[in-house]
């Protein structure tokens, strides 16, 4: 006779891709909020005749947004469920993407996109807490896993989706569809999500208050570790997020539809080290494919500063670019996992100050590299080799991979 540790083990084959397929949707928000106007941050650039490092602020307005909002919404869903707190949230992006369509400057254009980050911050953090109210050990991998294959496909395809809607539509018409998106996420949610966290979970001990609750998740060693870990990795990526459209179409020419190319190209590697990495934790702890892939990112972003000083053209910026990403696609589910296995009682908490940190430190950081200059990928790499250092220092002097417990079958 099979007990039911967590509820989500009793859950149907159907069920659960109805579950991937929903909440991915719903994670997938977020990048799409990020990534989509990705390919428009040069006319952007023209268009309100400012300059490049002004731009990026738009870009860091939006991640310090989401990571405030998850920072509001986690303790909120931990306290009140989950489903209300990310209607309401989603509802805040769909009014700040039309802001963001009628801006007259880039000044409100940028107030636009923090409210927009403080919206789509929901989708991320609820869909995570959701998993973790279902899951735990190995289905919490398998299933992390999952939904990040189908939120994935985000990255992929939203530069490639905003440069198309560049041929036939002005920049605010990306703004347009993201609020149309908003929608279509809260009618799902409305028609099929079913309420994940009891109410008798809501009062009970690990849910008192919410100063309990952080104090709970900060007061775990291999949280706080991870948490930095997971940081780190983030920044590095949104450093290239961030300076790769003037990179490349500026410095290599792109157009708007090759970005988007090249775009999608590098995001499919996250998705083979999201879903390599699922695999793996059969054999090896999460903790160690991180003690890998932070080695890797440090190489690979040290190959970018070197190769492009040695003026070796775009393959020496493109080829350890995407294995620099494809690395930070095997930490995803790594850091998810290690930093919510042990905090079912506040999932909510534990994943919103994961995403704050993320998002945080990505948006103060990465607009260095626009300070410091895109007329070459140097400060990008340097960017990333300075993140690499700080992730895999975290993991060994704070994690500790050796204290850290196998997962649960």
């Amino acid at each position: 006779m099979t007990t039911v540790v967590h509820p989500g083990d009793s859950l149907s084959g159907r069920q659960r891709l109805a579950y991937i397929l929903i909440l991915g949707a719903l994670t997938a928000l977020g990048p799409f909020t990020i990534d989509m106007y990705l390919p428009a941050l040069p006319t952007l650039e023209s268009d309100f005749n400012v300059s490049t490092a002004m731009i990026q602020l738009t870009l860091t307005a939006t991640t310090i947004g989401f990571g405030l909002g998850q920072l509001l919404v986690g303790p909120w869903s931990d306290k009140v469920g989950r489903r209300m707190p990310l209607i309401a949230a989603t509802a805040v992006h769909i009014l700040a993407c039309l802001a963001a369509a009628a801006a007259p400057n880039v000044e409100l254009l940028g107030a636009a996109r923090a409210l927009m980050g403080i919206g789509a911050a929901a989708g991320g953090v609820v869909a995570m807490a959701m998993v973790r109210d279902l899951f735990g050990g190995r289905p919490l991998v398998r299933m992390l896993s999952r939904l990040a294959l189908v939120n994935g496909l985000a990255p992929v395809l939203a530069p490639v989706l905003g440069s198309w809607l560049l041929l036939v539509m002005p920049w605010r018409g990306i703004f347009v569809v993201l609020a149309c998106y908003g929608l279509f996420v809260i009618v799902c949610v409305s028609l099929w999500i079913a309420e994940t966290l009891p109410k008798a979970r809501r009062h009970d001990a690990g849910h008192a208050t919410v100063g309990q609750r952080y104090r709970s998740v900060l007061s775990d060693r291999v949280f706080v570790g991870i948490a930095i870990v997971g940081a780190a990795n983030f920044t590095g990526l949104f450093s290239y997020l961030s300076a790769s459209p003037f990179i490349f179409q500026g410095l290599y020419r792109f157009t708007p539809q090759e970005y988007g190319l090249l775009f999608a190209v590098n995001s499919i590697g996250i998705i083979i080290g999201v879903q390599s990495a699922s695999r793996l934790t059969k054999y090896v702890g999460p903790q160690w494919i991180l003690a890998v892939s932070t080695l890797v990112m440090l190489v690979a972003s040290l190959a970018i500063v070197v190769l492009d000083q040695s003026h070796v053209g775009l393959w020496g910026v493109a080829v350890p670019l995407w294995f620099f990403i494809a690395a930070c696609g095997f930490g995803f589910p790594c850091v998810q996992v290690l930093a919510l296995n042990n905090h079912g009682h506040e999932a909510g908490t534990a994943a919103s100050l994961l995403g704050a940190l993320n998002f945080g430190s990505a948006g103060v950081f990465s607009p260095i590299v626009g300070l410091l200059g895109t007329g070459s990928a140097a400060p990008m790499g340097a960017m990333m080799a300075i993140c690499a250092t700080v992730s895999i220092a975290a993991l060994w002097l704070i994690v500790r991979p050796r204290t850290v417990p196998e997962l649960a079958h």
